[in-house]
């Protein structure tokens, strides 16, 4: 850990934070902080900038209920820029979207970025309009019952898979495993953000057993 005294603030006592979600990953906002807003975000595990225009502090979800609980906060190699991880309430953008970069410049045609996120939302959308000719169409068609199936047997897959040692099998069926879990989350109105935070309690309680075991 290095001391804020470390870290450069440009003329105006400014440094740039890009403020980063936690679960997906997605850039929410980037805003400025100064060494006092910087102190506060630190002491109350909340975001708080600096407002250039309005020329004052302003802790983020004061006014609208959308605090941003700070995860970590890394500098740069040359320490004048922040990435602040943070595990959101709400809508990161004053217009009431999640992030603040939602207006694309360009896409490459050939490379695309696989989320599990973005497999998810594919999945609601399956559910929603069922294109005909879909195998994730026919899953929500047959319902609850079939899709458990799909898991029941997917689940033995890898473990015939893990048993013969086959690595790639083993690769292949457990990600025919995820897709169909994905599947009985989307129809039971699971989303990777529950799954994920419930790893994440595990993982502070597994922490403290650790903790507790050396003392």
């Amino acid at each position: 850990m290095i001391n804020i005294d470390e870290l450069k603030f440009d003329k105006d006592g400014l440094i740039p934070a890009v403020v980063v979600d936690s679960i997906t990953k997605d850039v929410l906002t980037v805003a400025y902080m100064n060494r006092e807003s910087l102190e506060i975000s630190i002491q109350k595990g909340l975001t708080c900038f600096y407002s250039r225009s309005r020329k004052e502090l302003w802790l983020k979800g004061e006014t609208s209920g959308n605090y941003q609980h700070i995860v970590s906060i890394t500098a740069d190699c040359d320490k004048d820029a922040l990435v602040v991880v943070v595990e959101k309430d709400g809508p990161a953008c004053h217009l009431g979207t999640e992030s603040c970069f939602n207006t694309p410049v360009y896409q490459s045609e050939t490379l695309s970025q696989f989320t599990l996120e973005g497999l998810y939302e594919l999945l609601v959308q399956r559910k929603v309009e069922r294109p005909d000719g879909s195998y994730t169409t026919y899953l929500f068609e047959k319902g609850t019952d079939k899709i458990l199936k799909k898991v029941g047997e997917e689940c033995t897959e890898v473990i015939i898979a893990g048993k013969a040692d086959d690595k790639k099998e083993c690769i292949y069926e457990i990600a025919d495993l995820a897709y169909h879990v994905m599947v009985l989350m989307t129809q039971m109105g699971i989303t990777v953000e529950d799954i994920h935070r419930e790893l994440a309690s595990r993982h502070i309680i597994d922490h403290k057993v650790k903790q507790e075991k050396m003392t």
